[in-house]
């Protein structure tokens, strides 16, 4: 069964290395475990790990706000 690192994962995905971290950290999406080999940590991905996560991803909210949306929303609590 062949594995990618984080970093293989996130360009299968179509994300940053940096996005995928913080979408783990934040623990929006399911990773595989953090493996040890001596003083190295590491996640191995599977297919079918970043097939979980590509079905989860267009479900995550990622916080982001466009002007026009707080205009609208401002405009919407005034009333």
């Amino acid at each position: 069964m062949k594995t990618y690192s984080t970093r293989e994962a996130a360009s299968k995905l179509r994300l940053s290395y940096t996005a995928i971290n913080r979408y783990i950290a934040a623990k929006k999406i399911p990773a595989p475990l953090v493996q040890r080999v001596g003083a190295t940590q590491f996640r191995a991905w599977t297919e079918d790990d970043i097939e979980r996560v590509r079905k989860v991803l267009p479900k995550i909210a990622n916080g982001r706000k466009t002007r026009h949306k707080k205009k609208a929303s401002k405009a919407g609590k005034k009333k």
